[in-house]
């Protein structure tokens, strides 16, 4: 065969691929035939995220995009045959219904509310969640009160549209305000069937929890991004410094990971406490994370608004002999790539308040409009969950949300082991805001009059003095442990006692 004729035979088995609507178009059909994201997930065999990713403007490829194409194109053609065949009377719900205004409950009394359309099947109940084989206005409901779990005790006073206390009011699936009694603990449930399937046994029910933390973990964050302001894009484009340079080694960002020992020890002998700081992944879930894909810029300029990493000439650290470097160990000289929470650490104590270092100089940057909170109610999430667990003795949960919040961290750059979430940047921010948070308590031990002697990693902070006025001890994420104590020094000054020994 010719170049040419390769070349021919190339075109002619090239495919079209399937055309999609406008990213604000998919998500909409999917909301209009109320639909989960994990719905639709499981239908076309990838994860919730994945979906999330897609409706906020990644396309998808391949076979995958046929099948997307295929259901959004269905969802078009199933709400327009759901609108022709509406009768009069019978509108979908407005905006502000779906913000929770004022709407009428089909067991309020007179109106069309009664006048249900038959599901396929059967579909929880919006009111009660008991299934339903009706829906009106697109949502599934008993059309009979006695049927329904939730059935009104008080009736809606016509003349000001108010509700007394026990009316319900309808509002979409997933976005029903629940009482604390009737949400959903998949951590606890969890943990009890775990334990139910391993007839009481804590060893094997851990085992087995902490072996599927990962797609729980997935599972938990789309669970609490619900309703978020912001969509997850899971598998954006990225910038070639976060990909590894060799199938197993790194990649070109540095995470200040410290690695410290004091040079010089005060004279004399001296009993050291090795702390461990609780939960620093944890509490590194809350840090500036960019929301959409990275977009590089150059200049010296840092806006707090946005996040990702920066290429910095770092300053230069002249307080080593008491403060580790807030870069970590770095023996090679020159600009290199660091984290936003580097960036902003560096940013801070070259500022009025403390005056430790200049300000580093940045070169370029890879950055996107960021939040403090896009991850915050996944962080609650498990704090609570852990803090309750630890109140209750229950170590079984504790390791189980300590493997989610470690490996949820670990296996969001390039895992085989986590396909929903391809975030590196993320991974590398998480980590380098546990460095940072560490450095900061290192800071505040050394201000509150402790002699700094280690600090290592996100969680290891080894000091002399009396810590407990500085640092509260306890389990909890605010709190520290002692994780060893051990004498360092020697009763005399050796060379005092050379000099009385000659």
């Amino acid at each position: 065969m010719t170049d040419f004729e390769a070349i021919d035979a190339l075109l002619a088995g090239a495919r079209e691929e399937a055309p999609l609507p406008p990213a604000g178009e998919r998500r909409a059909l999917r909301e209009e035939l109320n639909l989960s994201q994990a719905q639709v997930a499981q239908a076309l065999g990838v994860g919730p995220s994945t979906v999330g990713g897609w409706e906020a403007g990644r396309d998808p490829s391949g076979e995958v995009r046929d099948k997307y194409a295929y259901f959004l194109e269905g969802a078009r053609t199933k709400l327009a045959e759901r609108a022709t065949a509406r009768p009069a009377g019978h509108e979908p719900p407005t905006a502000e219904d779906e913000e929770g205004g004022p709407q009428a409950s089909p067991h309020d009394g007179d109106g069309d509310g009664d006048d249900g359309e038959a599901l396929h099947r059967e579909q929880p109940c919006v009111l009660c969640g008991r299934p339903a084989r009706h829906q009106v206005a697109g949502f599934p409901q008993h059309l009979d009160p006695g049927e329904c779990g939730t059935a009104p005790t008080g009736e809606s006073d016509a003349r000001t549209g108010s509700e007394s206390a026990g009316t319900v009011r309808v509002v979409p699936a997933g976005r029903r305000v629940r009482t604390a009694d009737e949400s959903p603990d998949p951590i606890r449930e969890a943990v009890a069937a775990a334990l139910a399937a391993h007839f009481g046994d804590v060893e094997a029910a851990t085992a087995a929890l902490v072996a599927r933390a990962i797609p729980d973990a997935m599972a938990l964050l789309d669970g609490t991004r619900r309703g978020g302001r912001y969509d997850i894009v899971a598998h954006p484009w990225i910038p070639d410094i976060l990909r590894k340079q060799t199938a197993r080694g790194p990649d070109r960002i540095w995470e200040a990971r410290p690695k410290w020992a004091r040079p010089e020890l005060p004279t004399g002998r001296h009993q050291v406490t090795a702390l461990d700081i609780n939960g620093a992944y944890l509490s590194a879930l809350k840090t500036h994370l960019p929301i959409g894909q990275l977009e590089h810029s150059s200049g010296f300029g840092h806006d707090r608004r946005r996040a990702g990493v920066h290429l910095i000439t770092p300053p230069v650290w002249e307080h080593d002999a008491v403060l580790p470097n807030p870069l970590g160990n770095r023996d090679e000289p020159g600009p290199l790539w660091v984290t936003e929470p580097t960036l902003r650490l560096l940013l801070r104590l070259s500022g009025p308040k403390y005056a430790l270092c200049d300000p580093p100089e940045i070169h370029e940057s890879f950055t996107s409009g960021a939040t403090e909170n896009l991850l915050e109610k996944f962080r609650v999430a498990l704090k609570e969950a852990r803090e309750r667990a630890i109140a209750e003795e229950d170590e079984v949960t504790v390791e189980y949300v300590k493997a989610m919040y470690s490996k949820f961290v670990s296996t969001m750059g390039e895992s085989n082991y986590n396909r929903e979430l391809y975030r590196p940047d993320w991974m590398h921010l998480i980590r380098s805001q546990a460095f940072a948070n560490l450095w900061m308590k290192a800071y505040k031990a050394h201000e509150e009059g402790l002699v700094v002697v280690r600090a290592m990693g996100t969680d290891e902070l080894h000091v002399l003095g009396e810590w407990r006025r500085v640092f509260p001890e306890g389990r909890g994420v605010s709190e520290v442990k002692v994780k060893d104590t051990y004498t360092v020094g020697c009763d005399t000054d050796p060379v005092a006692a050379d000099e009385h020994g000659d």
